[in-house]
Parts: structure tokens; sequence; C-alpha cells
């Protein structure tokens, strides 16, 4: 018999040190994104299923947890993911004109972890723009997620940021210039899985077999091209190497001249990030729509936040709006700033307790212009754990004032 306090597996409590750190990224990220013009919204934490699970959401269906409405009978879902909760909210309950920008920030829950010791519990923050279908709403998106973090305490030209940017638009148009049309349809839908989780993981082997069946067997130039794609990463020459290998089509040579035009606006607003291409990213390849990007911080082989365009999103709520925004999981984040020293303790002033009056003004007055004042309970003089008591009140000359320990 298990003991009654352990949890499930990937699911774990949130300590104070944590949550603190949780709490202030939280509040960060909320204030960069009201300074673009951003409105928070707070989708519920539970859905009717259909709704969680509708067009693009069918690809969490595996990912989210259902239960019965004692209320209604109906199944009802636990959000894993926000963004079509959004999506739903712009096309119903807002249902504007123009540009919409919404962000949020919450638990989702996942059925299965996404890796071997992430949480099942992320803390999603994400951030969307409706409305509008030209690149400089990709663009603000981009630049919101990298001031998000550099406001997190990623500051500096060594910041060591790197923001890899893609385009879906690639794959489906080297389908189409090869003349497999037949692999963006369902009937192929497995061929077509296959593919792009072999490019997605750079699996050359798989793709030359892959090559060498079904569809892709028809076209001797499928084998080359899907290499190819694979090897186009780094620098503004994965651009040019895709020109090379890729078959000629207007899809591809719109997705490559929309990363050339972002690429150039990024260097020149954030010179301090690394930028590439690694045009064989899928990740979230059926959900997005066209550009895509995802920034990683030094030392840190999964991505810190994924973003791009998916215009498809609010298509099945009756509204198919221009859409593009970016998520992350704010745990994470703070896992990664937990080692870096504006991440430590933090600073606090160490009060004795007493019923002097002029103490107890004194130790309001501190609190009330933004200190943190501990007061320290009698017998209890020496536990304070979360913060690092650096100064004290202490009664000098007969007037309550801070010095240094």
């Amino acid at each position: 018999m298990s003991s009654a306090w352990l949890l499930p597996e990937h699911i774990a409590d949130v300590l104070p040190s944590q949550a603190r750190r949780l709490e202030e990224l939280r509040r960060v990220w909320l204030d960069v994104a009201r300074t673009y013009g951003f409105e928070l919204v707070m989708p519920p934490l539970l859905e009717h299923l259909e709704s969680l699970l509708s067009g693009t959401g069918h690809a969490l269906d595996l990912k989210t947890f259902k239960l019965v409405d004692q209320l209604s009978g109906r199944t009802l879902g636990v959000r894993a993911d926000s963004t079509p909760q959004v999506a739903r909210i712009d096309a119903h309950l807002l249902n504007r004109q123009g540009v919409t920008r919404l962000c949020y920030c919450g638990p989702v829950l996942h059925t299965r972890p996404a890796s071997p010791h992430a949480s099942r519990e992320p803390m999603q923050l994400g951030a969307e723009i409706y409305g509008h279908a030209g690149l400089e709403a990709d663009l603000e998106a981009a630049e919101l997620a990298l001031d998000g973090l550099q406001a997190s305490g990623f500051a500096g030209d060594a910041s060591g940021l790197v923001m890899d940017l893609a385009d879906v638009r690639l794959v489906r148009g080297m389908f189409l210039g090869l003349g497999l049309p037949a692999l963006l349809t369902p009937e192929h839908q497995a061929e077509h899985d296959a593919v792009v989780a072999a490019l997605s993981a750079k699996d050359v082997g798989t793709l030359r077999q892959l090559a060498g069946q079904g569809c892709l067997s028809t076209v001797p130039g499928a084998a080359a091209a899907l290499v190819g794609l694979t090897r186009c990463y780094g620098g503004d020459e994965a651009l040019a190497q895709a020109r090379e290998v890729l078959p000629a089509h207007p899809l591809i040579e719109q997705a490559l001249s929309d990363l050339a035009w972002l690429a150039g606006h990024l260097r020149r607003s954030r010179p301090g990030v690394q930028l590439g291409f690694d045009l064989s990213d899928l990740s979230g390849y059926a959900y997005y729509s066209g550009t895509r990007f995802a920034v990683y911080g030094a030392g840190h082989a999964d991505a810190l936040v994924r973003g791009g365009r998916y215009d498809e999103v609010g298509a099945v709520f009756g509204r198919r709006r221009p859409a593009v925004g970016f998520s992350l999981d704010l745990k994470v984040l703070g896992d990664v700033l937990a080692g870096r020293d504006d991440a430590q303790v933090r600073a606090a002033i160490r009060a004795p307790w007493s019923d002097d009056t002029t103490l107890r003004q004194a130790v309001r007055d501190l609190r009330g212009q933004g200190y943190t004042v501990v007061c320290m309970l009698p017998g209890h003089e020496h536990d304070v754990q979360e913060f690092d008591c650096d100064r004290e009140l202490a009664l000098v000359d007969g007037r309550w004032s801070v010095r240094s320990l």
C-alpha cells in the first residue's frame, strides 16, 4: 500500500523557492505582453471534450485526461493546451473585427510527460495575435518572446539565446513540387506522418528507405530532396541550400522569402541573439501553417519557447482568422534560471517581535515601501528558509532603524 502523501508520477508540489520564481516570471511575462497591447484571458480548466479536441486540437487527444460530468453526463476534458481555448474566445466571445492580441497563463495537464524528466502539469504561458496575415505579426510574436526572455534574466549580448527559424510550407511545397499532392491527402496520412517524423529526427536512413516505397518511389528525385532538407541548417547559407535541393514551387519560394525577411528584421532589432535556420525542424508540423520559431538557451537541448503561425486554429469555431503566437512552460524556464545569481534567495529585513507600537509601525512602513520584513516570532529567531535576512530592524538611539548584518 502506497503512502498517502505520495503524488502520481511526474506530478509534484511547487515548493517555496520555485513557487516564488514562477510567480515572478508570470508577472514579468504578462507585464511585458501588456506593453505590446496584449489582453489577459483566463480559459477554464475543464471544457466539453469535443471543444478541446476540435480541429487542430485532435492531435491533443492522447494527452488529454477525460472524465464524465455528473451534472450533464457529457464527457469533459482537462485542457492539455490553452491555444484552442483562446481561439474559441477570439472567435465566439470577443468576435472582434481587426487585430486582437490575447495572452494567458495557467496550468495544463498531460496524460503522459513530454520527456522522461518533464512534468505532466506544465505552467503554460502564451501570447497570440489574431486578425493579421502579414509578416508584421510573425515578427511581433518573435520579438515579444525574446523580450520576455530578456526580462526574465537572459539579458545582454552574452545571453546565450539562439533562435531557429523554419517554415512548415517547405515540406508541403516539396511534396507538391515533386508531383506528389497525394501525400497531403488523408488516404496517405501514415506515409506522410512517417516522412515528417524522419525529417524532424534528421533520420537519413529512414528517409532513404521511405523514398523507395509508396508514393515517393514514383519520383526519382524524392530521396535527394528529403535528405537535402535535413542538411539545411545554420546561417543564411541554409536558405540558399534549400533553393538548390528542393524542387521549384511557389510555396517554397514564399516560405524562404518570408524567413529571410524575418531574419533580417530580427538581426537588426536583437543583435545579441544568435539567429539561424533549421528547416527540417517540424515540431508541431500538423499545427502550424507557416513560419515558426524556437528559442534555445545556452546548454539546454530543449527549446525554451516555441511559436509560429497557425491560421487554421479558429476554423473549427466558424471563424478562420489569421493567427500567430507562442507558448512556453514557466516551470521549465524557472528551472533553467534557478542556478543564476538573480534567482537565488531574496534579501529581507529581520525584525524582532514585540507589541511595541513604534516597532510595529516601522515594520508596516517598510512593508508599505515594498521591503520584505520577516518578524521573528518568539522562540523561532532562526527559522528563515526562503529569505536571506541581510539587514535587521534594530532600536538605535531610541529609534527603530535598518542596519546591515
